[in-house]
């Protein structure tokens, strides 16, 4: 298998996923790795994001030593669990800064709903880990690092149109977003809404779970976000319902 499709194969767990472990460099004991359970979101990009509370162990980790490794994977269900894919993404992780603070809040609360009521707790925050090197293992002898450029943080230039493209797809072209989700997914829902952006593709939400819709290729620009969504357009009509 190519290293293209290992990062299709990476990207599209990353982006279904929504659970792993976080693993920081230890204050307690010095020099030693702290792993633990974290629930997460995507950015925009592929950073990851995480709702945390500063008394967490990891958090004050993070503050001595930003460095951090996140592990996600899909557990075989049939064959060797040895076989089964898995993502290694290291990075640093801080806070995020004020200016994008509330929209990747928001961003989380539409991912983890419950969440909202630690808004309360004045000690929780939203951190970012910006990936560095990304680690693939699809499977026996399916190994490889993967394409940095691919991973960094990198604000797309659509960033600040994110609502508006949202709206308008939902008001004038939810068509072309049911079609997508019944193509990709085998779901049919009238009532399907585009929720939020990537530059991988976007979120759907349908009765109150998200799925997402993959693209070909990550879109940085308007420009090719539209040509993106009209080329999806085209390809699913067949599924509209």
């Amino acid at each position: 298998m190519s290293k293209e499709k290992y990062e299709i194969e990476a990207m599209n767990l990353l982006r279904t996923s929504t659970e792993g472990v976080l693993s920081t460099i230890s204050v307690q004991n010095k020099g030693f790795p702290f792993g633990s359970f974290s629930t997460f979101c995507t950015d925009r990009d592929r950073s990851i994001l995480i709702y945390a509370s500063d008394l967490a162990q990891h958090t004050k980790n993070i503050i001595q030593n930003q460095k951090a490794s996140f592990t996600l994977f899909s557990l075989s269900k049939e064959a060797d669990k040895q076989d089964s894919k898995r993502l290694t993404l290291q990075g640093c992780m801080k806070r995020v800064s004020d200016d994008e603070y509330d929209t990747c809040k928001q961003r989380f609360h539409k991912f983890f709903p419950k969440s909202k009521a630690y808004e309360k707790m004045h000690d929780f925050n939203v951190y970012k880990i910006s990936i560095k090197h990304a680690r693939w293992i699809g499977g026996f002898g399916q190994i490889a690092w993967l394409k940095e450029d691919k991973w960094k943080e990198n604000k797309p230039k659509w960033s600040r149109q994110e609502s508006e493209i949202v709206q308008h797809m939902n008001e004038d072209h939810q068509n072309v977003v049911i079609s997508a989700l019944h193509a990709q997914h085998n779901i049919k829902d009238r009532e399907a809404r585009m929720e939020c952006l990537t530059i991988d593709g976007y979120y759907v939400k349908s009765k109150q779970n998200l799925f997402f819709i993959f693209f070909e290729e990550p879109v940085l620009n308007m420009k090719n976000y539209r040509e993106a969504l009209v080329n999806q357009a085209k390809k699913y009509r067949s599924f509209e319902l």
